[in-house]
């Protein structure tokens, strides 16, 4: 966990910096494909998934340790070519559970949140989940726990191969010749992430695209198709806590409406958007059916709750920063204090994105815990050894923080989402 926290306080500049590039070079071309809003959405949901995993909140049935340890036919050691190995097989996992997660109800949940953007850009990389608390796919290693391989590589290849899935995620890089035979590109992904009829349920692979072409869920991005981005059913806010748990409790509230007891059993098993009929007829759920034409979600933001909503993520940055570079002096149980505490502020600040009537109840809720800490601990965890004004410091942000939702929110009128053409 230490060692993660470590590993975050480099990974994270570095991908602050490439979505900077990325924004930049999108202006200076006059094709910018990042809006404000929804990059601001994604860095929070960026966040709020680096959060939940640095506290490991979830947990594995099934451990790859516990594997090599009991089920290890032999046992290979460490050199290149066992970790190009352990490469592929984790890519060949990736696959296919990434392709469980589009194609079957419950499991669209935990990877709904990764597709809601109605962008294609960097930023949207880092939408992540935080609603999977249970690791089922483990045993998709099992080949190199049969061979012994330490889980020293494999948990040294695991965060590469997600790092590596970051790059492609943009629209300003056309198809790379030789590379589209072998590796996901931009345009293979761009594939994936669309809502076109021609594009669903595509392209799931990670590194590798050989495995789409064998398994037959290939397709090419199409000269006259232009991907449409998003889901078919969108999420209509700016909130990732929201966004995480939006298709669990539809599936909750159908299995509770369901009138026939299967139905209530299969509709978490069944294809991703199967609904019981009486229940669909009865709560019937917005869905994109032209997918050319429909309204993006952009509710009306003033100058002043952008260059907010901007300020109070770096500043938030920098207490998260705090947080994973000190996660062992803090210690349990104030690492999950801290986390709540990030939690509720993410909450908060996208609700005001939101334009909530109620956003300044969390901000509230958020400073109310924040001063709760600093007054029963003295400080802000620990922070007077390296700054001494580091508690005011804090105690002056929150007090900032809950001014500036209760004036926004008192400023604005709550608006509805302002159509924007597909």
């Amino acid at each position: 966990m230490e060692r993660y926290g470590q590993v975050l306080l480099i990974a994270i500049p570095f991908f602050l910096g490439l979505i900077l590039i990325e924004k930049v070079y999108g202006l200076l071309k006059g094709e910018d494909k990042t809006p404000l809003m929804d990059m601001f959405s994604s860095l929070l949901s960026g966040l709020t998934n680096t959060v939940k995993d640095v506290l490991g909140l979830s947990v594995s049935v099934l451990s790859y340790s516990w594997m090599v340890e009991h089920w290890a036919l032999l046992h290979v050691e460490s050199n290149w070519a066992v970790y190009v190995l352990v490469f592929v097989v984790l890519d060949f996992q990736g696959y296919w559970v990434h392709r469980w997660a589009h194609e079957i109800n419950f499991f669209w949940n935990k990877h709904l949140v990764h597709h809601s953007s109605e962008e294609f850009n960097l930023p949207c990389a880092l939408r992540q989940s935080i609603s999977s608390f249970v690791n089922l796919f483990t045993f998709f290693l099992l080949p190199a726990a049969l061979l012994g391989v330490p889980d020293i590589v494999v948990a040294t290849i695991a965060p590469l191969h997600l790092f590596a899935q970051f790059w492609y995620h943009t629209r300003h890089i056309g198809k790379m010749g030789f590379w589209e035979h072998i590796i996901v590109t931009p345009s293979h992904h761009r594939v994936h992430h669309a809502i076109n009829p021609e594009y669903l349920d595509k392209n799931y692979s990670q590194i590798f695209i050989i495995w789409d072409k064998l398994f037959g869920t290939f397709q090419e991005e199409l000269p006259d198709k232009p991907p449409v981005y998003g889901i078919t059913r969108p999420v209509s806010t700016w909130n990732p806590v929201k966004i995480n748990f939006q298709h669990l409790w539809l599936l909750a509230k159908d299995a509770w409406y369901a009138g026939s007891w299967r139905d209530k059993f299969r509709v978490w098993w069944m294809p991703t958007g199967w609904r019981p009929a009486d229940v669909a007829a009865r709560f019937p759920v917005a869905k994109i059916d032209d997918v050319y034409h429909f309204e993006k979600y952009n509710p009306e933001s003033s100058a002043a709750l952008k260059t907010w909503s901007l300020v109070h993520l770096g500043l938030l940055m920098l207490l998260s920063a705090y947080f994973f570079g000190h996660l062992g002096d803090i210690g349990s149980p104030g690492i999950f204090v801290y986390g709540l505490f990030l939690m509720l502020s993410i909450y908060a600040m996208a609700e005001l994105a939101d334009r909530h009537p109620l956003a300044w109840v969390w901000e509230l809720l958020k400073t109310g815990l924040g001063f709760f800490i600093i007054f029963r601990q003295g400080d802000w965890f620990g922070i007077n050894s390296l700054w001494a004004s580091g508690t005011y410091f804090v105690a002056g942000y929150l007090i900032f923080s809950a001014l500036m939702a209760v004036v926004l929110n008192r400023w604005g009128k709550v608006e509805t989402a302002t159509p924007t053409a597909v």
